[in-house]
């Protein structure tokens, strides 16, 4: 596969030892992944492949075709890749080995959303510094002032206000491939990346 663009789920955060410095690493799962379509120039108007990734109880099982018609139940995820090489080499079911796409050295982008928080307030969700701790200020954790339209019934387009934290799309440039374990389909990248452990990952390669 020449795609430049694959799947991963996050395992999560640890250190290794490189050139005797410590450096924070990312554990990133590409294993379990399925060819489960095969789009072409012919049929569809374009060359691609769709990978699924295979739900934990079903991924020591022999692929079936009847995973097909019933994706939601055997696959978390499926996904559609840009393909430019050889579509004959390609079979439904086939395994798909996302770390032999990458090497150590090279650098990736890691894009993802962020863990969700749920309803936060200003103080949370914006930084803001709160009400001064002493000379008997009960303001709370309030917003404040809603701006001058408020007497008119609206409000300043992009004002800061409590609401709903997290789960937005993020994107880590040119993160270090450390190490790629192919046994395991395990890559490690350096520094962080969005969401919680399991949570789903899109790496590609980085433009520089």
């Amino acid at each position: 596969m020449t795609s430049a663009r694959f799947w991963g789920k996050k395992i999560g955060m640890t250190q290794v030892f490189k050139d005797n410095k410590v450096v924070p690493v990312t554990a990133i799962d590409l294993s379990h992944w399925l060819v489960t379509n095969i789009k072409t120039q012919e049929k569809d108007g374009y060359n691609a492949v769709q990978v699924g990734l295979v739900r934990d109880r079903f991924n020591q099982k022999p692929f079936e075709n009847e995973w097909l018609t019933d994706a939601k139940k055997y696959f978390y995820h499926l996904r559609e890749i840009a393909f430019d090489g050889d579509m004959a080499s390609l079979q439904i079911g086939q395994p798909i080995g996302f770390s032999q796409l990458m090497n150590s050295g090279e650098f990736v982008d890691v894009v993802g959303a962020t863990i969700g928080r749920g309803f936060a307030g200003v103080v949370k969700r914006h930084d803001f510094n709160g009400p001064p701790g002493s000379h008997g200020s009960n303001m709370g954790k309030r917003p404040g002032s809603s701006s001058s339209y408020r007497s008119q019934g609206r409000i300043i387009k992009n004002k800061k206000f409590p609401g709903h934290m997290g789960t937005d799309l993020q994107v880590m440039k040119n993160l270090e491939v450390v190490s790629v374990n192919t046994d395991a389909n395990v890559v490690l990248v350096k520094g962080s990346v969005p969401g919680k452990a399991g949570s789903l990952l899109c790496i590609r390669k980085s433009n520089g």
